[in-house]
Protein backbone atom coordinates (compact mmCIF):
# COMPACT_ATOMS: atom_id res chain seq x y z
CA UNK A 1 0.00 0.00 0.00
CA UNK A 2 2.96 2.29 1.02
CA UNK A 3 4.29 1.66 -2.64
CA UNK A 4 1.26 2.39 -4.33
CA UNK A 5 0.80 5.58 -2.37
CA UNK A 6 4.36 6.59 -3.24
CA UNK A 7 3.50 5.91 -7.05
CA UNK A 8 0.75 7.79 -7.06
CA UNK A 9 2.11 10.88 -5.40
CA UNK A 10 5.17 11.11 -8.03
CA UNK A 11 1.97 11.11 -10.81
CA UNK A 12 0.39 14.26 -9.15
CA UNK A 13 3.95 16.28 -9.37
CA UNK A 14 3.80 15.33 -13.17
CA UNK A 15 2.67 18.54 -14.55
CA UNK A 16 -0.24 17.93 -17.63
CA UNK A 17 0.62 18.57 -21.54
CA UNK A 18 -1.31 21.32 -22.70
CA UNK A 19 -4.05 19.74 -24.53
CA UNK A 20 -3.20 22.37 -27.50
CA UNK A 21 0.32 21.33 -27.24
CA UNK A 22 1.65 18.49 -30.22
CA UNK A 23 5.01 17.00 -30.72
CA UNK A 24 6.38 17.48 -33.97
CA UNK A 25 4.52 15.07 -36.52
CA UNK A 26 1.49 14.62 -34.11
CA UNK A 27 -1.62 15.34 -35.32
CA UNK A 28 -3.79 18.11 -32.97
CA UNK A 29 -6.65 15.50 -30.61
CA UNK A 30 -9.84 16.61 -31.33
CA UNK A 31 -12.89 17.21 -29.58
CA UNK A 32 -16.08 15.33 -30.11
CA UNK A 33 -17.92 16.79 -32.54
CA UNK A 34 -15.73 19.42 -33.28
CA UNK A 35 -16.06 20.91 -36.98
CA UNK A 36 -12.66 19.85 -37.52
CA UNK A 37 -13.45 16.09 -37.14
CA UNK A 38 -15.34 15.49 -39.81
CA UNK A 39 -13.94 13.35 -42.86
CA UNK A 40 -10.86 14.45 -44.58
CA UNK A 41 -9.86 16.86 -41.68
CA UNK A 42 -6.37 15.73 -41.64
CA UNK A 43 -5.87 17.96 -44.36
CA UNK A 44 -6.47 21.20 -42.83
CA UNK A 45 -2.78 22.28 -43.10
CA UNK A 46 -2.78 22.64 -46.65
CA UNK A 47 -4.09 25.45 -48.45
CA UNK A 48 -7.70 24.97 -48.90
CA UNK A 49 -7.07 28.48 -51.63
CA UNK A 50 -6.43 27.28 -55.32
CA UNK A 51 -3.30 28.76 -56.91
CA UNK A 52 -5.82 30.66 -59.33
CA UNK A 53 -9.55 31.89 -58.48
CA UNK A 54 -11.49 30.51 -61.49
CA UNK A 55 -13.27 32.80 -63.83
CA UNK A 56 -15.72 34.18 -64.12
CA UNK A 57 -14.70 36.08 -60.40
CA UNK A 58 -16.45 34.66 -57.91
CA UNK A 59 -20.19 35.76 -56.66
CA UNK A 60 -22.46 34.90 -54.52
CA UNK A 61 -24.95 32.44 -55.20
CA UNK A 62 -28.41 33.96 -55.88
CA UNK A 63 -30.56 33.84 -53.18
CA UNK A 64 -33.53 31.34 -52.58
CA UNK A 65 -36.67 31.85 -53.99
CA UNK A 66 -38.62 33.13 -50.92
CA UNK A 67 -35.29 33.82 -49.03
CA UNK A 68 -35.72 37.29 -47.58
CA UNK A 69 -32.66 38.77 -46.37
CA UNK A 70 -33.18 42.65 -46.91
CA UNK A 71 -29.82 42.70 -49.03
CA UNK A 72 -30.88 43.61 -52.61
CA UNK A 73 -30.86 40.70 -54.92
CA UNK A 74 -27.91 38.51 -55.75
CA UNK A 75 -26.95 38.73 -59.79
CA UNK A 76 -26.88 34.69 -61.29
CA UNK A 77 -23.90 33.58 -62.80
CA UNK A 78 -25.28 34.05 -65.92
CA UNK A 79 -26.01 37.53 -65.27
CA UNK A 80 -22.12 38.08 -64.43
CA UNK A 81 -20.86 36.68 -66.99
CA UNK A 82 -22.52 38.54 -69.31
CA UNK A 83 -21.49 41.30 -67.46
CA UNK A 84 -17.63 40.27 -67.69
CA UNK A 85 -17.97 39.82 -70.75
CA UNK A 86 -19.45 43.57 -72.01
CA UNK A 87 -17.29 44.71 -69.89
CA UNK A 88 -14.00 43.04 -72.14
CA UNK A 89 -16.16 44.19 -75.25
CA UNK A 90 -16.58 47.51 -74.16
CA UNK A 91 -12.43 48.30 -73.73
CA UNK A 92 -12.15 46.42 -77.08
CA UNK A 93 -14.90 48.45 -79.06
CA UNK A 94 -12.43 51.43 -78.35
CA UNK A 95 -9.35 49.78 -79.32
CA UNK A 96 -10.79 48.58 -82.43
CA UNK A 97 -12.53 51.41 -83.37
CA UNK A 98 -9.87 53.55 -82.93
CA UNK A 99 -6.76 51.22 -84.55
CA UNK A 100 -8.78 48.92 -86.26
CA UNK A 101 -8.35 44.97 -86.46
CA UNK A 102 -4.99 45.01 -87.58
CA UNK A 103 -3.63 47.65 -85.21
CA UNK A 104 -5.41 46.66 -82.26
CA UNK A 105 -3.33 44.77 -79.59
CA UNK A 106 -4.75 41.93 -76.58
CA UNK A 107 -2.21 43.53 -74.41
CA UNK A 108 -3.78 47.19 -74.48
CA UNK A 109 -6.93 45.46 -73.87
CA UNK A 110 -5.74 43.45 -71.37
CA UNK A 111 -4.08 46.59 -70.01
CA UNK A 112 -7.75 47.80 -68.85
CA UNK A 113 -9.29 44.49 -67.89
CA UNK A 114 -6.95 41.54 -67.95
CA UNK A 115 -5.69 38.90 -70.62
CA UNK A 116 -6.57 36.32 -67.99
CA UNK A 117 -10.35 37.17 -68.19
CA UNK A 118 -10.03 37.85 -72.23
CA UNK A 119 -8.65 34.20 -72.46
CA UNK A 120 -11.22 32.20 -70.64
CA UNK A 121 -13.89 34.16 -72.45
CA UNK A 122 -12.86 34.55 -76.09
CA UNK A 123 -10.09 32.36 -78.13
CA UNK A 124 -7.89 35.35 -78.63
CA UNK A 125 -8.39 38.85 -80.98
CA UNK A 126 -10.27 37.44 -83.94
CA UNK A 127 -13.21 36.14 -81.90
CA UNK A 128 -13.20 39.10 -80.04
CA UNK A 129 -13.05 41.28 -82.97
CA UNK A 130 -16.33 39.24 -83.90
CA UNK A 131 -17.67 39.57 -80.75
CA UNK A 132 -17.52 43.61 -81.29
CA UNK A 133 -18.79 43.47 -84.50
CA UNK A 134 -21.91 41.17 -83.23
CA UNK A 135 -22.68 43.78 -80.73
CA UNK A 136 -22.61 46.78 -82.15
CA UNK A 137 -24.81 45.18 -84.58
CA UNK A 138 -27.20 43.48 -82.47
CA UNK A 139 -27.96 47.36 -80.78
CA UNK A 140 -29.01 49.11 -83.72
CA UNK A 141 -31.49 45.82 -84.49
CA UNK A 142 -32.75 46.36 -80.77
CA UNK A 143 -32.99 50.05 -80.95
CA UNK A 144 -35.59 49.97 -84.27
CA UNK A 145 -37.38 47.34 -82.98
CA UNK A 146 -38.34 49.95 -80.24
CA UNK A 147 -40.05 52.85 -82.50
CA UNK A 148 -43.25 53.25 -83.06
CA UNK A 149 -44.66 52.04 -86.12
CA UNK A 150 -47.73 51.47 -85.51
CA UNK A 151 -49.24 55.10 -84.19
CA UNK A 152 -50.38 57.46 -87.11
CA UNK A 153 -50.08 56.88 -90.53
CA UNK A 154 -47.25 54.91 -92.73
CA UNK A 155 -45.71 58.24 -93.55
CA UNK A 156 -45.44 59.41 -89.78
CA UNK A 157 -43.99 55.68 -88.73
CA UNK A 158 -41.34 55.34 -91.59
CA UNK A 159 -39.93 59.12 -90.32
CA UNK A 160 -40.05 58.15 -86.82
CA UNK A 161 -38.03 55.46 -88.22
CA UNK A 162 -35.87 57.32 -90.31
CA UNK A 163 -34.87 60.02 -88.02
CA UNK A 164 -33.90 57.48 -85.17
CA UNK A 165 -31.51 56.05 -87.54
CA UNK A 166 -30.23 59.26 -88.03
CA UNK A 167 -29.61 59.87 -84.01
CA UNK A 168 -29.08 56.73 -83.51
CA UNK A 169 -25.63 56.71 -85.98
CA UNK A 170 -24.69 60.20 -84.50
CA UNK A 171 -24.82 59.08 -81.03
CA UNK A 172 -22.67 55.77 -81.82
CA UNK A 173 -19.96 56.80 -83.98
CA UNK A 174 -18.54 53.62 -83.14
CA UNK A 175 -20.98 51.47 -85.28
CA UNK A 176 -20.02 53.69 -88.36
CA UNK A 177 -16.13 52.95 -87.62
CA UNK A 178 -16.28 49.12 -87.65
CA UNK A 179 -18.58 48.75 -90.32
CA UNK A 180 -16.02 51.05 -92.43
CA UNK A 181 -13.00 48.86 -91.05
CA UNK A 182 -14.77 45.55 -91.73
CA UNK A 183 -15.32 46.83 -94.97
CA UNK A 184 -11.60 47.16 -96.04
CA UNK A 185 -11.52 43.56 -94.59
CA UNK A 186 -14.33 42.72 -96.87
CA UNK A 187 -16.82 41.36 -94.64
CA UNK A 188 -14.13 38.40 -94.22
CA UNK A 189 -15.33 38.44 -90.03
CA UNK A 190 -18.84 39.34 -90.46
CA UNK A 191 -19.20 35.99 -92.98
CA UNK A 192 -18.33 34.32 -89.33
CA UNK A 193 -20.68 35.52 -87.14
CA UNK A 194 -23.58 32.63 -87.55
CA UNK A 195 -27.40 33.87 -87.62
CA UNK A 196 -25.70 37.71 -88.18
CA UNK A 197 -27.75 38.10 -91.81
CA UNK A 198 -31.48 37.08 -90.00
CA UNK A 199 -30.72 39.20 -86.88
CA UNK A 200 -30.06 42.32 -89.22
CA UNK A 201 -33.53 41.16 -91.15
CA UNK A 202 -35.34 42.81 -88.54
CA UNK A 203 -34.97 46.22 -89.87
CA UNK A 204 -36.55 44.75 -93.01
CA UNK A 205 -39.48 43.08 -91.50
CA UNK A 206 -40.27 46.45 -89.88
CA UNK A 207 -39.81 48.23 -93.39
CA UNK A 208 -41.81 45.45 -94.92
CA UNK A 209 -45.03 46.48 -92.81
CA UNK A 210 -44.49 50.20 -92.57
CA UNK A 211 -44.57 49.65 -96.81
CA UNK A 212 -47.68 47.66 -96.77
CA UNK A 213 -49.40 50.10 -95.21
CA UNK A 214 -48.19 52.85 -96.84
CA UNK A 215 -49.55 51.26 -100.20
CA UNK A 216 -52.67 50.35 -98.67
CA UNK A 217 -53.26 53.51 -97.64
CA UNK A 218 -52.05 55.00 -100.96
CA UNK A 219 -49.73 57.08 -100.00
CA UNK A 220 -46.63 54.98 -101.17
CA UNK A 221 -46.15 54.12 -105.17
CA UNK A 222 -46.13 50.56 -105.36
CA UNK A 223 -43.14 48.36 -106.09
CA UNK A 224 -40.98 49.76 -103.05
CA UNK A 225 -38.18 47.75 -102.42
CA UNK A 226 -37.53 47.45 -98.12
CA UNK A 227 -34.05 46.46 -98.87
CA UNK A 228 -33.23 49.11 -101.26
CA UNK A 229 -35.11 51.57 -98.48
CA UNK A 230 -32.91 50.04 -96.11
CA UNK A 231 -29.87 51.21 -98.07
CA UNK A 232 -31.04 54.83 -98.45
CA UNK A 233 -31.50 54.97 -94.88
CA UNK A 234 -28.22 53.82 -94.10
CA UNK A 235 -26.42 55.93 -96.26
CA UNK A 236 -27.49 59.14 -95.21
CA UNK A 237 -27.65 58.36 -91.38
CA UNK A 238 -23.90 56.72 -91.97
CA UNK A 239 -22.35 59.39 -94.11
CA UNK A 240 -23.35 62.52 -91.51
CA UNK A 241 -20.48 60.42 -89.08
CA UNK A 242 -18.00 58.87 -91.49
CA UNK A 243 -17.30 62.31 -92.85
CA UNK A 244 -17.94 64.77 -90.45
CA UNK A 245 -14.09 65.73 -90.01
CA UNK A 246 -12.97 66.16 -93.88
CA UNK A 247 -16.68 67.96 -94.60
CA UNK A 248 -16.13 70.30 -91.63
CA UNK A 249 -12.80 70.92 -92.92
CA UNK A 250 -13.70 71.40 -96.88
CA UNK A 251 -17.01 73.52 -95.86
CA UNK A 252 -17.01 74.65 -92.61
CA UNK A 253 -19.99 72.54 -91.55
CA UNK A 254 -20.58 71.43 -87.46
CA UNK A 255 -21.88 68.59 -88.37
CA UNK A 256 -22.00 66.91 -84.83
CA UNK A 257 -24.12 69.35 -82.73
CA UNK A 258 -27.77 68.08 -81.16
CA UNK A 259 -28.85 70.91 -83.71
CA UNK A 260 -27.05 70.01 -86.66
CA UNK A 261 -28.29 65.82 -86.51
CA UNK A 262 -32.02 66.92 -85.68
CA UNK A 263 -31.55 69.74 -88.43
CA UNK A 264 -30.10 66.26 -90.82
CA UNK A 265 -32.51 63.88 -89.46
CA UNK A 266 -35.29 66.00 -90.55
CA UNK A 267 -33.88 66.39 -93.93
CA UNK A 268 -32.75 63.02 -94.94
CA UNK A 269 -36.66 61.68 -93.72
CA UNK A 270 -37.64 64.55 -96.59
CA UNK A 271 -35.42 63.22 -98.96
CA UNK A 272 -36.53 59.50 -98.74
CA UNK A 273 -40.23 60.21 -98.36
CA UNK A 274 -40.20 62.74 -101.24
CA UNK A 275 -39.00 59.22 -103.33
CA UNK A 276 -41.04 56.51 -101.58
CA UNK A 277 -44.17 59.15 -101.90
CA UNK A 278 -43.77 59.99 -105.90
CA UNK A 279 -46.27 58.97 -108.08
CA UNK A 280 -45.84 57.89 -111.27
Amino acid sequence: MKGQADALGKMREIPARPRAACRPGEKMPLRQGSASALPGADVVSRSIVPKEAPLPSTVPEPETEGQTTGKPARRSRAESREQAMNQIIDIATGEFVEKGLAGARIDEIAGKATKRKIYYYFEGKDELYRAVLQRAYARVRESEAQVDIDSGSAVDALRRLIEHDVHYHARHPELVRLVMNENIHRADHLKQIEGLPSGNKIVIDLLTRIIARGEAEGSFRPGIDPVELHMSMSALSFYNVSNQFTFAHNFGVDMTSPEAVTRRASQVADIILAWVTKKD
